[in-house]
């Protein structure tokens, strides 16, 4: 058999461009599988939900569906807030389903159990909605990136707002689980180190209806800031409750310290205006934004995006923008592109991924509006400023994640 110097040149390009193409340039099952984790049905669930399941979806779409020909599919997990749950569902899905990254909104006590299965299976891991500061702190993970916030960023902001009114003395109404804790221990730093005074604490169980009691004891301290430390339908109850207590009008303020927009939707304005507390998004920020929120109103029954659900997009676009990049799915090689590459949509612009998994982007500082301020549906935030990531996130020097020393 002879070949003729035609058909060697292409035999020899094919060859080459073989070679030259990386080992792991496919797609694991041809096709690219995202789970989407966390709360679907308890307290938790309007903060991400079927909320953050329809945000996803219009990532894929903006990416036609499918990438290099290979579909994406999603998967949903309602984790019901038990860590069991959660890490079961986790394992199943990348041992047994090909599942190649999750999107994850859990309790902290979640993320971080999850968070291992997806380190030792090499899957990257996107957070957005998880408060802990641990998932990119000390049990920082090479696979793990947060998209929104942690009790650090959320703390620093809400507790600034209120000492630069001249508020320094603090009493706590604290959920009693691993989030809950930090979160107050975080503020309880920041309160301190500005010359305030923590006065007292009081804890109440997850999914607690009654606050009655923690309420009196928070009034009967003397503070002039009642800082919550709590989330979802536990916030909307203590502020409803706080409100019918005629706490503010008695002249203590009331400081969640963070909220996102349902929850001030559920709760209502007359109980929440004045509010002040830091954002990682707000669907009316711009042109761009609300234009994801037009479609995110036609996608999900006329629902407007919170914060952890607009980051959603960002997390999800990102992701899938880094596996055009490189003609993969492989773990590690994802997260080298996606740190390598500044994240630009519509939430997020230039956005550096720091080592730690940290997204550094600025916080909004926002202020709840008055009944008579908003103008029009889920119109409730007054955006006082820009808080530069620098100033939200925790510094490289303090933190204690073996990743900077690597």
């Amino acid at each position: 058999m002879t070949m003729n110097a035609t058909g060697a040149t292409a035999l020899f390009l094919a060859c080459t461009a073989l070679s030259a193409a990386p080992a792991w340039a496919d797609f694991s099952d041809d096709v690219i599988r995202i789970g989407v984790m966390n709360d679907q049905s308890g307290p938790y669930a309007d903060n991400c939900g079927a909320g953050s399941v329809a945000m996803v979806r219009l990532a894929i779409e903006d990416h036609g569906g499918a990438i290099n020909g290979v579909p994406i599919e999603v998967v949903v997990a309602d984790d019901q807030n038990q860590p069991d749950v959660g890490v079961s569902a986790a394992r199943r899905w990348v041992e047994e389903e090909g599942v190649d990254t999750i999107v994850g909104c859990s309790a902290s006590s979640i993320a971080l159990a999850v968070q291992d299965v997806m380190r030792q299976h090499e899957r990257p891991y996107l957070i957005a909605g998880t408060a802990t500061t641990e998932t990119t702190n000390g049990q920082c993970s090479p696979m793990t990136t947060n998209w929104a916030y942690d009790t650090y960023t959320l703390a620093r902001g809400s507790v600034n707002a209120q000492i630069e009114q001249g508020n320094l003395s603090w009493y706590f109404i604290t959920v009693d689980y691993t989030f809950g804790h930090a979160w107050q221990d975080d503020a309880t730093r920041f309160i301190e180190a500005a010359g305030g005074e923590v006065l007292g604490s009081t804890l109440h169980p997850l999914g607690a209806t009654d606050f009655s009691s923690q309420l009196l004891q928070a009034q009967a301290s003397g503070a002039q800031v009642i800082g919550i430390a709590n989330a979802g339908a536990d916030l909307a109850n203590v502020i409803k409750q706080a409100e019918e207590f005629g706490i503010v009008a008695a002249g203590q303020q009331i400081a969640p310290l963070g909220a996102q927009v349902n929850n001030i939707h559920g709760i209502g304005l007359p109980a929440t205006q004045g509010l002040v507390f830091s954002a990682a998004a707000y669907w009316d920020r711009d042109d761009e934004t609300r234009a994801l929120t037009e479609r995110y109103n036609a996608a999900f029954d006329g629902r407007y995006p919170n914060e952890s659900q607009l980051v959603t997009y960002s997390a999800v676009n990102h992701y899938l923008t880094a596996l055009e990049a490189i003609g993969t799915d492989e773990g590690v090689a994802v997260m080298d592109q996606m740190r390598a590459t500044p994240v630009n949509d519509p939430i997020m612009q230039d956005v550096s991924i720091r080592e730690d998994g940290v997204v550094m982007h600025p916080m909004l500082m926002v202020q709840v509006k008055t009944p008579e301020e908003s103008t029009g549906d889920w119109d409730y935030y007054d955006v006082l400023g820009l808080i530069p990531a620098e100033d939200s996130w925790r510094t490289r020097e303090e933190s204690s994640c073996p990743l900077f020393t690597e």
